[in-house]
């Protein structure tokens, strides 16, 4: 059955708005379940024998990060206000504060910490590869001090999604 005009989630309908939580499920998972890899991804590049693949990794997530993370982020975060703004819930329920004040501060992280930080893991593992010429790869104490903060903040990060997923399902007052 076809409903276009609820503002209410309506089991087995299409409604605009059903089509709207949709999109806003599909955009957080599109945004940020591929984050959740990052650290075995890292763990595999920082091998002895995979090392030169570290810069190559870097820019990776920091395409990611750009082109796929941050749109799908902001889709989160406009279909998340419609949601609120149409539907039962309204913007005083602390689930919505709480997912518009974490999906805002992701996208945040992700302009003022990972993006730069990626870029500087880049150029000092880049370093470390050339001071290495045809030997083994040593990466050093700067490439393993970024690698160490973009591992704690994407654990934060994570746990971050997390919560506002658990927000969601659950909504409390």
């Amino acid at each position: 059955m076809y409903a276009m005009a609820t503002s209410f989630y309506q089991p087995d309908k299409v409604t605009f708005y059903n089509v709207v939580l949709f999109v806003h499920i599909s955009a957080a998972v599109i945004a940020f379940g591929g984050t959740f890899t990052y650290g075995l991804v890292q763990a595999v590049v920082t091998r002895p024998d995979q090392r030169r693949h570290v810069p190559f990794w870097h820019r990776v997530q920091h395409e990611v990060g750009n082109k796929l993370i941050t749109p799908a982020a902001i889709l989160v975060l406009l279909a998340g206000i419609y949601l609120a703004a149409a539907g039962n819930y309204d913007f005083g329920k602390i689930f919505v504060t709480i997912g518009i004040v974490i999906v805002v501060g992701l996208i945040g992280l992700g302009h003022a910490f990972f993006s730069p930080t990626e870029l500087r893991a880049v150029e000092a593992a880049e370093r470390d590869i050339a001071a290495a010429g045809d030997g083994e790869v040593v990466l050093g104490a700067e490439y393993q001090a970024l690698a160490k903060r973009l591992a704690a903040v994407g654990i934060a990060a994570n746990v971050l999604v997390l919560v506002a997923i658990f927000v969601m399902v659950i909504k409390p007052l």
